[in-house]
């Protein structure tokens, strides 16, 4: 790691751990005992949950309850996407998106057609569009004789999550693509075709720049023979991460799912991205028994994990250099910003509990770090899951931790 990005990181630790003095006096009962309390609510089944609380420094189990029941986690399934992207990719990473030319130049016109290819940016917008626009401009095209053919190719044709209820599409998240811009919006409406979205975009944008394209659009895969004529890409991917976890944001967990699976072996499915998680994290030694890797998001009910996956999970990506810093700064804090600004507002926990929420019908989940000093991770579940009763207890337990 470069000194100024593990200078930067440990400042951030320090400033986040609050320094080594509590605020309040710390309750004479064992930790342990405090924060089976914390746990205690009504309507919330003990059967059918679980929770960890692991001294990071140490690797000290603090607290185990029910540490290797599989549970549905909710969004807490992203961490596991996040931690699996950051270790394959890096946080570095970027995303390219890329026009093909399909034919020749003659003189200032290119006669033929342009292939916009995608290669799952979930983040691409109208100004990336306009910027290769530019390029192409620049590059002395004036005209494009042809049309637009939008290719999407990278990932399968799956607009859904596997397992996905029928109302999570759309309104939980966008149609799954390799080419989305503006998260699949044309002139204000949620596109399902996404693809062709994306090159309607594009013909726009190179009218603005006063490129005419003679014909239309249309989805296609680009010629082995294209020439690449202009290119773009993402931002780090440490910010896409941030994206995701902050504000626990289901395309963009789906759509680094499906990149990953493509990265790793040519398979640009949810299975795929699955499979490459689940090699991953046993590469990492994260205990794996109960684990089911469905989706990204984990709007899935198949998806399973356990505290104990969740703790080692977060203990890992603490203690690597290459993952840290990206994986601990995705995370919300609490009472100040993201999925965490209403939550634990006051006391000990706020601005000292970084952590990613998760909220299904079935599922209540709350997994991060307290104080620079503790990973933690409560999974509980229900038929529905009481999400009043279920945070307030996972709210206590940071808190007891925090307060450390």
């Amino acid at each position: 790691m470069p000194r100024r990005v593990l200078v930067a990181f440990v400042t951030f630790v320090v400033a986040f751990s609050g320094g080594a003095a509590a605020t309040a006096r710390p309750d004479s009962a064992p930790i342990a005992t405090r924060l089976a309390r914390a746990l205690a609510v009504p309507h919330v089944r003990a059967s059918r949950s679980a929770a960890v609380a692991v001294e990071l420094t140490e690797g000290r189990t603090v607290f185990a309850r029910h540490q290797a029941l599989a549970l549905v986690p909710a969004s807490n399934q992203k961490l596991a996407v996040a931690f699996a992207a950051l270790s394959l990719l890096g946080p570095s990473y970027r995303i390219e998106t890329v026009v093909y030319g399909e034919g020749e130049l003659v003189g200032a016109a290119w006669n033929g057609d342009l292939v916009l290819k995608g290669f799952g940016d979930p983040t691409l917008s109208r100004g990336d569009l306009r910027a290769l626009a530019f390029q192409l401009r620049a590059a002395g095209i004036r005209s494009v004789t042809g049309g637009i053919e939008a290719d999407e190719s990278y990932f399968d044709s799956r607009r859904t999550g596997p397992g996905w209820k029928r109302h999570h599409y759309l309104n939980e998240s966008p149609p799954l693509s390799a080419l989305t811009v503006d998260r699949t919006r044309f002139r204000g409406v949620m596109s399902t075709t996404p693809a062709l979205a994306a090159a309607r975009h594009f013909r726009l944008a190179l009218r603005s720049v006063g490129v005419g394209v003679r014909r239309g659009v249309e989805v296609g895969v680009a010629d082995s023979t294209a020439e690449q004529l202009a290119s773009t890409e993402s931002a780090p991917l440490s910010r896409i991460v941030g994206l995701m976890n902050r504000e626990s944001d289901n395309f963009t967990a789906e759509i680094l799912l499906k990149h990953l699976g493509a990265v790793d072996d040519g398979a640009g499915t949810s299975a795929g991205g699955a499979a490459t998680v689940r090699r991953l994290l046993a590469q990492a030694s994260i205990p794996l028994t109960g684990v089911r890797i469905v989706d990204g998001s984990g709007l899935s009910p198949h998806n399973r994990l356990t505290a104990a996956a969740l703790t080692a999970i977060l203990v890992s990506a603490w203690r690597s250099p290459a993952v840290g810093p990206a994986f601990v700064q995705s995370l919300a804090v609490a009472g100040i910003s993201g999925t965490l600004e209403d939550r634990m507002e006051r006391g000990p926990a706020r601005g000292r509990v970084l952590a990613k929420t998760g909220t299904t019908r079935e599922s209540s989940a709350l997994s991060g770090y307290a104080r620079g000093r503790f990973a933690f991770a409560v999974l509980q579940n229900g038929g529905p899951v009481s999400h009043f009763w279920a945070r307030r207890a996972q709210d206590r337990f940071a808190a007891v931790l925090a307060a450390q």
